[in-house]
C-alpha cells in the first residue's frame, strides 16, 4: 500500500473490531501512527499488537468516548505519544432494533451517549488540538444511511442524523483553520447486522469492513485537501455522495398564514411535491393519490 499517511498521527475510536479495526489497520499500513481506542481495552490492545507485528506504529487506549475527560485523554495520548494529532475517526457506536413503543429509556440514553456525545466530545478535543497545532487536520465522523429513515432504527437513525448535522456545521466552523470534517456512511458485514434479517439480506458476508477503509484513508490524506462538509456512502461496490437537506421549491409567501391558508397550500400545491420518506422510499398517501390519476387544482391567489 502506498504510504499516503506517512508522518501523520491519527486516533480511531471503536477500533477493537469491525469497521474501526479495519480503519486502524489500513491507516497504519499507509504509514500513520495510530491510537487504537476501544472501551473494551483488550480488543484495542489486540488490534494494536497486530499493527505493530506488521511493522506499524500503534498504541492501545481503553477510554470511553462518553466521558468528556476520557475523550480528551484519547487525543492527549495521541499528542503525547506521537507529537501531534492530524486525524480523528469517530467510529465508536451502538445499534439495536426496536419499535417506538418498545424502546427502553436506559438503552436509548446509552446509544445517544456513545453515538452523539461521544462524537462531540472526541471531536471537540481533536479540534482544539488541531487548531492549537496550526497545521490543520481531518475529522471523519461515521454516520449512516439510516439517518434518512429506516424501520425499527428510530433512535439509531436520529443519532446518525445528529452526526450528519454536526459534520456540516463543524465543516463551516473549522474550514478557516484548515481542518476538514466529513462523514462516512458505511455498510459492511459486522456484528451490527448479525441480529437483523433485513440487514443480513442487504449486507452479505463479502461486504467486509476492509472495503470501506480506503475511503476513510482518502479523507484523512492530503489528496482530499479540498473535500469538507460532505457525507459519503460506501457499501462495498457503490460509492456516492449523500445529498444534504435543502429548502425545496415551491416556496409560498403570504403576509400571515392561518390554518385555512396552510390547508389550501397542501391541498393545491404541496400535495404534488411531498417527499418520499425513509430509505425504503415509500410514497406518502397524498402523493400516491396524485400519481394514480388525480391532478391537483392550481393554487388560487390569496
Amino acid at each position: 500500500m502506498n504510504m499516503l499517511l506517512e508522518g501523520k498521527a491519527v486516533a480511531v475510536t471503536g477500533a477493537g473490531r469491525g469497521l474501526g479495526e479495519a480503519f486502524a489497520t489500513h491507516l497504519a499500513q499507509a504509514g500513520a501512527s495510530v491510537v487504537v481506542n476501544d472501551v473494551e481495552a483488550e480488543l484495542a490492545e489486540r488490534t494494536a499488537v497486530n499493527i505493530r507485528a506488521h511493522g506499524g506504529r500503534a498504541i492501545a487506549n481503553g477510554y470511553s468516548v462518553t466521558d468528556p475527560d476520557q475523550a480528551q485523554a484519547i487525543v492527549d495520548q495521541c499528542v503525547a505519544e506521537f507529537g501531534k494529532i492530524d486525524g480523528l475517526v469517530s467510529n465508536a457506536g451502538l445499534n439495536y432494533e426496536a419499535l417506538p413503543w418498545q424502546e427502553e429509556p436506559e438503552q436509548v440514553r446509552e446509544l445517544i451517549e456513545v453515538n452523539v456525545l461521544g462524537v462531540i466530545y472526541t471531536g471537540m478535543a481533536a479540534a482544539r488540538a488541531m487548531v492549537g497545532g496550526g497545521a490543520g487536520g481531518s475529522i471523519v465522523n461515521i454516520s449512516s444511511g439510516a439517518s434518512l429513515g429506516q424501520r425499527k432504527l428510530g433512535v439509531y437513525a436520529a443519532s446518525k442524523g445528529a452526526v450528519a448535522s454536526l459534520t456540516y456545521s463543524w465543516a463551516l466552523d473549522l474550514e478557516e483553520a484548515g481542518i476538514r470534517v466529513n462523514a462516512v456512511c458505511p455498510l459492511a458485514h459486522t456484528r451490527m447486522v448479525w441480529k437483523s434479517e433485513r440487514s443480513l439480506r442487504n449486507c452479505p458476508p463479502d461486504r467486509t469492513p476492509s472495503r470501506i477503509a480506503p475511503l476513510v484513508l482518502y479523507l484523512l490524506g492530503d489528496g482530499s485537501r479540498d473535500i469538507t462538509g460532505q457525507m459519503i456512502r460506501c457499501n462495498g461496490p457503490q460509492l456516492h455522495i449523500v445529498g444534504q437537506p435543502h429548502l425545496k421549491a415551491p416556496i409560498l409567501e403570504r403576509d400571515v398564514w392561518d390554518t385555512e391558508s396552510v390547508q389550501r397550500a397542501f391541498d393545491e400545491v404541496f400535495s404534488a411535491h411531498l417527499e418520499p420518506y425513509g430509505l425504503e422510499k415509500r410514497v406518502p398517501a397524498r402523493l400516491r393519490k396524485w400519481t394514480e390519476g388525480t391532478s391537483p387544482q392550481p393554487l388560487r391567489s390569496a
